[in-house]
């Protein structure tokens, strides 16, 4: 059963301009540590690739807080929920903390998928909860 949808457009100039204000200190608000070290060396490659993967990131994050009905509200941190990808490519949630243990004890999964183009991203999540 669907407990929850979130969907969420951004514009990653958004976000180039709060990394280049807030510095490391932006990335470490939004991403966990798995995400951190993505994030790292993909920027060490390539910049802009960087800065997409926290605009996606940050995206997927505030789809996920719309789809469990929190929105940006404790026990929802932007840190303690990482949006991975398995090795086919495919993204994937993963929670730490209260989070987990809220989202485990409501009986909830959730599917995610990200997309960018250009200046913009988009992130799509569902949210269920097990059939009692």
């Amino acid at each position: 059963m669907i407990h929850g949808i979130g969907t969420d457009i951004c514009d990653s100039r958004r976000i180039a301009a709060s990394l280049a204000r807030r510095g490391d200190r932006f990335a470490s608000k939004v991403l966990g540590p798995n995400e951190l070290k993505v994030f790292a060396a993909r920027r060490a490659r390539n910049e802009a690739r960087g800065v997409i993967y926290l605009a996606t990131r940050f995206s997927a994050k505030e789809s996920f807080s719309k789809a469990i009905g929190l929105g940006l509200h404790l026990p929802m941190r932007m840190p303690d929920c990482e949006i991975l990808n398995e090795p086919s490519g495919k993204p994937f949630v993963r929670l730490h903390g209260e989070l987990a243990t809220w989202f485990d004890a409501q009986g909830l999964t959730a599917q995610v998928t990200l997309s960018d183009e250009s200046d913009y991203v988009v992130s799509f999540v569902v949210v269920e909860r097990a059939s009692a």
